[in-house]
């Protein structure tokens, strides 16, 4: 797909992943649909977008993804502004970390799946019909590496990008008839705003190596790339290739090396190892 005048809308596009896709399909001369909640920080970065290049063009919706009217809302907006819709980027998302019996019932459990997995499905199947009319259409949705792997205190954040994992597998295989693309990126660690809303706080201190961190602009070329070079699955950096091959072929090793370096450790003081 040549991404010049195509209509691109991208969730969660007020930081992070989402801003920094935002800006990378403005560079190749996207129309943008900025969507997200806080729209003050929508603004600044449609009139950056704006300031481009001459007739750039940015449409800022604010819209929670939990909520089906926010979505639909979107949905026309764009309509109603371009036309068409070419792109879609599932990118809003967040997550609550910790033991699950620590996690609250309705802002960390219920909270995260209505964003992480319904906001994904209702907002894919709002922009389906126009992308099966078109018979054209591109929808990449960001899964993350806990998608492939469970980790401790990722309970609830890994269910949610399995079940876009799942949910993204299947719907290829339902749209690639009428010409629309699905792909699934996995980045590993990134160093944006999650880490701070997440609430880790962990005793080991244990966190992505600098060398696998990625930016959130390097996420974002992927995604532009995702879009002009279709491709399933998407693992980045590469070496998370690696981990996710031996979780999947030996288990039993990944569940041994986990738990002794960081459940048990962590748990130390709950299960009464140490004083």
């Amino acid at each position: 797909m040549d991404i010049k005048g195509k209509v691109v809308i991208v969730t969660g596009a007020s930081s992070g992943i989402g801003e920094a896709t935002a800006r990378e399909f403005a560079k190749e001369g996207a129309r943008l649909v900025l969507a997200a909640r806080r729209i003050d920080r929508l603004e600044e970065l449609a009139k950056e977008i704006r300031a481009m290049a001459s007739g750039a063009e940015a449409l800022v919706v604010q819209a929670d993804l939990s909520q089906l009217a926010d979505i639909q809302s979107m949905v026309e907006q764009t309509l109603k502004q371009f036309g068409r819709i070419d792109v879609l980027v599932n990118n809003a998302g967040f997550g609550r970390l910790d033991w699950l019996e620590k996690l609250d019932p309705l802002k960390d459990i219920e909270a995260q799946l209505k964003v992480n997995v319904h906001g994904v499905i209702q907002t894919t199947r709002q922009v389906l019909p126009v992308m099966i009319k078109q018979r054209s259409g591109s929808i990449i949705n960001m899964c993350s590496m806990a998608g492939l792997i469970g980790t401790p205190t990722y309970t609830i954040y890994s269910a949610s990008k399995h079940a876009v994992h799942g949910f993204s597998e299947a719907l290829r295989r339902e749209v690639q008839p009428w010409g629309i693309s699905v792909s699934m990126l996995y980045p590993g660690g990134v160093t944006t705003e999650f880490g701070q809303h997440a609430g880790i706080n962990r005793k080991t201190k244990a966190t992505t190596p600098k060398f696998l961190l990625l930016t959130a602009d390097q996420v974002g070329r992927e995604v532009v790339k995702l879009v002009t070079r279709p491709r399933a699955m998407r693992i980045i950096p590469w070496l998370w290739s690696l981990s996710a091959y031996l979780n999947k072929l030996w288990p039993a090793f990944v569940d041994y090396t986990t738990i002794t370096r960081f459940t048990i450790p962590e748990r130390e003081v709950e299960l009464g190892i140490k004083s």
